[in-house]
């Protein structure tokens, strides 16, 4: 197994070439308007875009467990995400990093297409390099070596009061991420591409010189 295996994802391939404001406008128009992760998780390159199926994973602290037990667990938690999947994890923990340099490089050689994570990141910079992508709401070089543990794997998460699945699909760039319900994935990738196609019809008009009202409307689109 490794990275130049093609796991197919035809639902992330199509909504990575698409935008989260797209994205977000039309799950509200479909009546989920509150599917965005909060504003303080930011990619850690915020040119890039990552789209997939997720794959959820929860953890808590524990100081009790010595430095073998929680580097044990944490490899498995590596061992277990599924090639092809994005990764969303609630750490259930504002101190450490959980993503780190040698961790993201298994990930990459895994197939695994990104990460996203309400906890903090660390070996930033090594990770740049690398290229796997990562979303995270802060810095820190303090490990999780004896201090945390994974204790759910598939099971659902609650992020900034979003309910995310095993088997949801995520879209996330530079101005943030969404959650789309397994349910409705072909259905809103499908009104996302159309969304794109009529704005770039009402942008074609505005620069024939079309008044902008008129544009909009014509398309009914702004």
């Amino acid at each position: 197994m490794n990275s130049e295996i093609n796991y197919k994802d035809a639902f992330g391939d199509r909504l990575e070439k698409c935008y989260s404001g797209a994205v977000y406008d039309t799950l509200r128009a479909m009546g989920f308007p509150d599917q965005l992760l909060p504003q303080t998780i930011r990619p850690l390159d915020p040119e890039r875009v990552l789209a997939g199926k997720i794959f959820t994973v929860s953890g808590h602290v524990d100081t009790t467990l010595d430095a073998h037990t929680t580097l044990l667990e944490w490899t498995k938690l590596l061992s277990r995400a599924p090639g092809g999947s994005v990764v969303v994890c609630q750490p259930n923990d504002s101190t450490l990093a959980h993503m780190g340099e040698l961790s993201s490089e298994t990930f990459t050689y895994r197939g695994v297409r990104g990460y996203i994570v309400d906890g903090g990141c660390r070996d930033s910079s090594f990770i740049l390099k690398i290229g796997f992508r990562v979303w995270c709401r802060y810095f820190t070089p303090r490990d999780v070596v004896g201090r945390w543990v994974a204790d759910g794997f598939g099971e659902p998460i609650v992020i900034g009061g979003v309910k995310i699945r095993t088997g949801d699909y995520v879209m996330a760039d530079r101005d943030g991420a969404v959650i789309i319900p397994q349910e409705i994935i072909a259905d809103v990738t499908d009104r996302v591409e159309e969304v794109l196609r009529t704005e770039n019809k009402v942008r074609t008009a505005i620069l024939k010189g079309v008044d902008p009202v008129d544009a909009y409307l014509q398309y009914r689109k702004f």
